[in-house]
């Protein structure tokens, strides 16, 4: 029997209310401000350097990245007409819950000290970047799992990537201030896995035909996320990246890919299909790819041509993926992917992991000169040799597959 539409609502009241009332008493108990502004009252057991990022990590960066997330994502999944103003909505529910929440399970693994979470802007940018990688889980799901369900991913979801981002950042010492792993591939492939979970085969052929219902309307939604995302991203790929000379090859890396990958679109769209110019949907969906490419590599020594390359393959590839690949996941693989992000983050975000640990075999102090210590402060340390660098620059990515896959798996 179908559920009844008032239980429904009460049940989303009811869980937004449990959800927030427990959020405001950890909160209570364990979450304090960060003691940087004040460097003499820094405790000797929190780690003071610390305080020395947090000077970069001013509001405007910070509400750069904010307005990344709410309105390029927001807007990202309102081309489907049928599920475009709800999904918005969702998506708002989302990241209000999802920060909060990221916020405590990040501050107990990073900013954990005497029993309290000392929290600033650094780990709100932490925050809002775990918060990134559910809203792309959700755009795999998107028509086929209700509010609450949503809820509940967001709930195990920031937990399992923040787990992620704590294993390679912290543990392993990955350079990945981009995200291309623990926002990009591990977003795509955990929401793809749920996906899997959720296969229903009965409503396949109907939802393809959904994706593809697009008009004049959502098209302006496409059109004003596609602006902010060319506004807004460089400083989202760019945030973590506490030094100007670092942040400077960041954006500007970014700014190259994507505009090659825009390009690349308006080369195969027509191509592949019947329309002359591409739908402003298909050129969102390739800025995306092409800043996706630089999330680990962009730091890096990647240089101008360099960036405009990864961009221009990355878009011809993502094209495809959508042409070729796609039906693929549909009929051999069970996945239905409303949003197409696996050709948007997933593989993008793989193709820069792999790019980044090709261009830390270049990691030396000819090449880098003083931004080695910056990038790979281990190598520069002498702690670590560039081939250990490399490897564990590989090995981060099955190790973010496997833990996607498995936690998309559990939640679905």
């Amino acid at each position: 029997m179908p559920e009844h539409p008032a239980s429904s609502r009460l049940r989303l009241s009811g869980l937004c209310f449990l959800l927030q009332i427990l959020n405001i008493l950890l909160f209570a108990v364990f979450v304090r401000y960060s003691p940087e502004r004040s460097p003499g009252q820094c405790p000797p057991q929190l780690n003071c350097s610390q305080r020395s990022q947090e000077s970069g990590f001013q509001q405007p960066r910070f509400q750069d990245v904010h307005i990344q997330v709410l309105l390029s994502f927001g807007l990202l999944v309102a081309f489907l007409s049928r599920y475009g103003p709800g999904s918005v909505a969702i998506s708002i529910l989302i990241i209000a819950f999802a920060i909060q929440w990221a916020v405590l399970i990040q501050g107990f693994l990073n900013f954990f000290l005497n029993g309290k979470i000392y929290v600033g802007a650094q780990s709100m940018v932490s925050a809002e970047f775990c918060t990134a990688a559910v809203l792309i889980s959700t755009g795999a799901v998107l028509g086929r799992v209700n509010p609450v369900q949503m809820l509940l991913l967001a709930l195990l979801e920031v937990t399992l990537c923040t787990l992620n981002e704590y294993i390679l950042l912290s543990l392993m010492g990955v350079s990945d201030s981009g995200r291309s792993l623990t926002v990009h591939t591990f977003g795509a492939y955990f929401g793809l896995m749920v996906s899997r979970v959720l296969y229903q085969p009965h409503k396949d052929k109907r939802k393809r035909e959904e994706r593809q219902d697009t008009g004049h309307q959502t098209d302006i939604f496409a059109a004003v996320g596609t602006i902010y995302l060319w506004i807004f991203w460089p400083s989202f790929t760019s945030a973590t990246s506490v030094h100007d000379n670092a942040r400077n090859w960041a954006v500007l890396n970014t700014y190259f890919s994507l505009v090659a990958s825009t390009v690349a679109t308006f080369i195969l769209s027509p191509v592949l299909y019947e329309e002359s110019t591409p739908r402003m949907v298909q050129i969102q969906d390739a800025t995306l790819a092409g800043m996706a490419m630089m999330g680990m590599a962009g730091e890096m020594l990647v240089t101008p041509f360099g960036a405009l390359i990864a961009g221009f393959l990355v878009g011809l590839i993502s094209q495809l993926g959508f042409r070729f690949f796609t039906p693929v996941l549909h009929s051999r693989l069970k996945i239905q992917d409303m949003c197409g992000v696996h050709n948007i983050h997933g593989l993008p975000g793989v193709l820069g992991a792999l790019l980044g640990t090709l261009l830390t075999l270049l990691a030396t102090a000819d090449t880098y000169g003083d931004r080695l210590e910056l990038v790979f402060p281990l190598v520069a340390q002498g702690t670590r040799t560039v081939t250990d660098q490399a490897f564990i620059q590989l090995s981060a990515l099955p190790l973010t597959l496997l833990l996607a896959v498995l936690g998309g798996c559990l939640t679905g």
